[in-house]
């Protein structure tokens, strides 16, 4: 029998309210054995907790019984709704433990339970990892569409296509010598389906990555030696990151710095100043560095000659513009202060409409690599699949196609991953 758990679910004491959850075939069990009854399914109860062997007061506290398989966790689950004090908390966990069958969980026990139990998928669960460590409103919406199945929607929605697909060749095969065909186009009619369905593949692994929505669209800062890069950069974080002075060639090497702009996460980069030759060994390094740094960004804001930008879509900024005796004419350019804020809010305005074209739109989610790898996993044989004559060839490839969809929601291939991926959730989830 599957062992009955419990946890703290909410945040750590002391605290308002704690929640302790617990499933499995014994939860019921359990809050008869605290409070002396099984309050009605799905109803808040108010009632005395005492414990088990002694009898002695435990708490006042909300009961709630969700009878499986219909619960979070596919299972018996039940909550006890107390007060968030270490010493009551403590008190609940220590009653339960001497249960009979109930143990603490693990991390991330109660999420594991609701994949095996078909609750949730790999990808909800991915998705609720993210929600968990989201600090940005967008990584919170990519990671709460993720969470809430709108990519599983649609990986089970491929799945029924490829299904339907498969049985089309299936009978194709078995009807290939016979006169009686039931549908003398059936070939035409498999290709269009996997045309379009290769199609739609294709729009998910064009979509922006979790990687750069979870770590932050990278911004490189470059231009010459005593440019402003770092005094802007200082701006931009709020703070003083990086070494501010009038000597040129101060930032020798890479200064990565994480900021949120508009609920967006950067990773702001300031370079070493660029230019051609340099007698100094470190700062050649540091320069080159620095090129790798600016090809690498996904935003390059160029603090030097706006005519001589290192890339084609770089922002020119006509940096330290409070310092300047004569206006500048150059057309796309940004003159901007990082001492007085001129032109600060025309900056951010710019990268936040960059950031835009590089992140999920509002509401919509955000592929892992894993995931991108098995999506690309299932375009390639649902091209090779297209590109082949022979109808024994394209069911194999069908085969192969359902194998990659079953890698996308965890049902084949992932135990290692699992192990790893539950092991990081709190014990309460």
């Amino acid at each position: 029998m599957t062992d009955t758990i419990f946890a703290l679910s909410s945040g750590a004491p002391p605290a308002a309210i704690g929640v302790i959850r617990v499933s499995g075939p014994l939860a019921g069990r359990a809050l008869e054995a605290l409070s002396g009854r099984l309050p009605p399914p799905r109803r808040a109860t108010l009632a005395l907790l005492r414990a088990p062997n002694t009898s002695d007061l435990l708490d006042r506290a909300l009961l709630l019984w969700f009878p499986g398989p219909a619960t979070a966790t596919g299972e018996d689950l039940a909550e006890l709704h107390c007060h968030g004090g270490r010493a009551v908390v403590e008190a609940i966990a220590s009653a339960l433990a001497t249960l009979p069958g109930l143990r603490a969980a693990t991390p991330g026990e109660f999420t594991r339970r609701a994949f095996d139990n078909g609750r949730m998928d790999l990808n909800a669960v991915e998705g609720l990892a993210d929600l968990l460590t989201a600090e940005t409103q967008q990584q919170r919406r990519a990671a709460l569409a993720m969470a809430e199945g709108h990519f599983s929607r649609r990986i089970e929605g491929w799945r029924q296509t490829l299904l339907q697909l498969s049985a089309m060749t299936e009978a194709a095969l078995d009807f290939s010598d016979e006169d009686d065909v039931p549908d003398a186009e059936i070939e035409q009619r498999i290709g269009a389906g996997i045309a379009t369905l290769a199609k739609e593949v294709e729009v998910d692994l064009a979509r922006p990555t979790a990687e750069r929505l979870r770590d932050g669209i990278r911004v490189a800062l470059a231009g010459p030696p005593n440019a402003g890069k770092s005094t802007l950069l200082n701006a931009l974080a709020g703070r003083d990151a990086a070494i501010v002075s009038d000597i040129a060639g101060t930032t020798r090497d890479r200064i990565e710095v994480p900021v949120a702009i508009g609920g967006i996460a950067f990773l702001l980069t300031d370079t070493a100043g660029l230019r051609d030759q340099t007698d100094d060994a470190i700062e050649a390094i540091g320069i080159a560095r620095a090129r790798d740094a600016v090809e690498a960004a996904d935003i390059v804001l160029w603090l030097g000659d706006p005519t001589t930008p290192p890339r084609a879509d770089a922002i020119l900024v006509i940096a330290q513009a409070d310092r300047l005796t004569h206006p500048l004419t150059a057309p796309d350019t940004i003159p901007l202060s990082a001492i007085t804020g001129q032109g600060m809010d025309a900056l951010y305005a710019e990268l936040l409409a960059r950031a835009a074209r590089l992140l999920p739109a509002e509401g919509d989610y955000a592929l892992q690599a894993r995931q991108r790898e098995a999506a690309g996993t299932l375009h390639h044989h649902l091209r090779a699949a297209a590109e082949t004559g022979d109808l024994l060839i394209l069911g194999e490839e069908l085969r192969a196609a359902r194998g990659a969809i079953d890698r996308l929601t965890g049902r084949a291939g992932t135990e290692d991953m699992l192990d790893t991926l539950f092991s990081g959730f709190c014990i309460g989830k």
